[in-house]
């Protein structure tokens, strides 16, 4: 019984596997044409169109521009102010102008100077000018301005300078206007200045040595040559060729932002000059005392600036000191309102006071009030007759520099007087 039922159950599973298997082979297998029963047809999605997204457009328009792309090129008015800016932010240009003439009075200057960096800082600068007059000069200096971790600023200068028309009025402080004559002077020097600030701020130590020679000749211009009206033994140094070894140091406090440009800050100090002559003829020694003080009111948009400087000059032993050489008073950095070199002795007292009001980012106007003397002697330099001026100004300037200043000075021997200078007053 059990062997009957065990047979039952292997022909039940032989023939269900023999049929899977016939179906498999049939599904495997395609059904004739006629048989065979068209597939349902696809049902495809419509597509939709969806307008681009404000972000998808900025990336289109962004991608379209790269191949265009090219640094900005300013215009040429754009090109100019940025020169312009430059100089008055005291940076240095490759190809610059340069306002500087061979010497005080010279008048209307033109020049040009070519800097070219050597280093990251450091430049050699050539340049020259020409006045009207026919002030010639031309120099070369090499500037190193971040010496000793920025505690040190180099300057190296080699050149040579013509002045043709310098006036002389006489020595002593009751000259003539009327009695001005002319010389005129050739100077070849070579000269190098070192200033320090060993602490970084205040306290400054400076020291310099110059290799010159002074020639003095006949002038030109209206006035009568120095020669046609003194000799060399009522003018000491007439006519003379003085060849000086010229060294100098310097001990101040100066805690101005800048000796080109300063609102706030003040500065304090002494400067010894020796002027050795070679032939033992012409030496003489000089003591000058400088002070600075920069008073800023509402929020430095008024400042009030003073100035005083003291010079005193002595012979060498039984030397003397020639006449072009004597302090001076009279010109665009000194009494204004006089012409340059007007009074010489060999001491000089000089006071100056502004009122400064800031217009804009580069532009200060400025009155202004200056005072002086000169005299034989130290003691002589009081506040009796001196001579004065006031004026007005305006100041081209950015925050280390004044590359242009120019002003109206007024006194008792002008009407007016008009000045341009590359520099600051004081």
């Amino acid at each position: 019984m059990r062997r009957h039922t065990l047979l039952k159950l292997f022909t039940f599973i032989a023939l269900g596997a023999a049929s899977t298997t016939a179906s498999a082979q049939e599904a495997r297998s395609p059904a004739p044409a006629s048989e065979q029963k068209p597939a349902p047809p696809k049902v495809v999605p419509p597509q939709t169109t969806q307008a681009p997204t404000r972000q998808a457009a900025i990336e289109q328009e962004q991608a379209a521009k790269v191949p265009n792309l090219h640094p900005y090129v300013p215009n040429k008015a754009e090109s100019i102010f940025q020169r312009v800016d430059t100089i008055l932010e005291g940076g240095t240009l490759r190809w610059h102008p340069f306002f500087e003439n061979a010497y005080s009075g010279g008048g209307f200057t033109l020049g040009v100077g070519h800097s070219n960096y050597v280093s990251a800082y450091n430049y050699l600068d050539v340049r020259g000018s020409w006045t009207f007059k026919n002030y010639k000069r031309v120099e070369a200096e090499f500037v190193a301005p971040r010496l000793f971790n920025r505690r040190g600023h180099l300057s190296v200068i080699g050149g040579w300078r013509e002045a043709t028309q310098v006036g002389f009025y006489g020595i002593g402080p009751n000259t003539s206007s009327d009695d001005r004559t002319n010389y005129l002077f050739q100077q070849p020097y070579g000269s190098g200045l070192l200033t320090l600030f060993p602490t970084r701020r205040n306290l400054m130590l400076r020291g310099g040595l110059e290799f010159t020679r002074w020639s003095q000749e006949p002038g030109e211009g209206s006035s009568p040559s120095v020669e046609e009206v003194y000799t060399p033994a009522t003018l000491p140094g007439l006519g003379a060729e003085v060849t000086y070894l010229h060294s100098q140091g310097t001990v101040g406090l100066d805690w101005r932002v800048s000796p080109g440009y300063a609102r706030r800050g003040a500065y304090l100090g002494a400067t010894l000059h020796d002027y050795s002559d070679r032939d033992d003829a012409f030496g003489f020694r000089m003591v000058e005392y400088e002070g600075i003080a920069h008073l800023p009111i509402l929020r430095e948009t008024w400042v009030l600036s003073f100035h005083g400087r003291v010079q005193h000059a002595a012979e060498k032993d039984d030397q003397q000191i020639p006449f072009f050489m004597l302090p001076a008073l009279g010109g665009g950095s000194s009494l204004r309102g006089y012409s340059s070199w007007r009074f010489r002795d060999q001491n000089s007292l000089l006071l100056q006071a502004e009122w400064r009001i800031m217009v804009n980012r580069y532009l200060d106007l400025a009155f202004f009030y200056d005072a002086g003397k000169v005299a034989p002697r130290t003691s002589d330099l009081d506040f009796d007759r001196l001579k004065d001026d006031y004026g007005v100004g305006l100041r081209f300037h950015g925050p280390f520099a004044t590359p242009l200043r120019v002003e109206i000075a007024r006194s008792r021997e002008s009407s007016l007087s008009l000045i341009f200078s590359s520099s600051a007053a004081f």
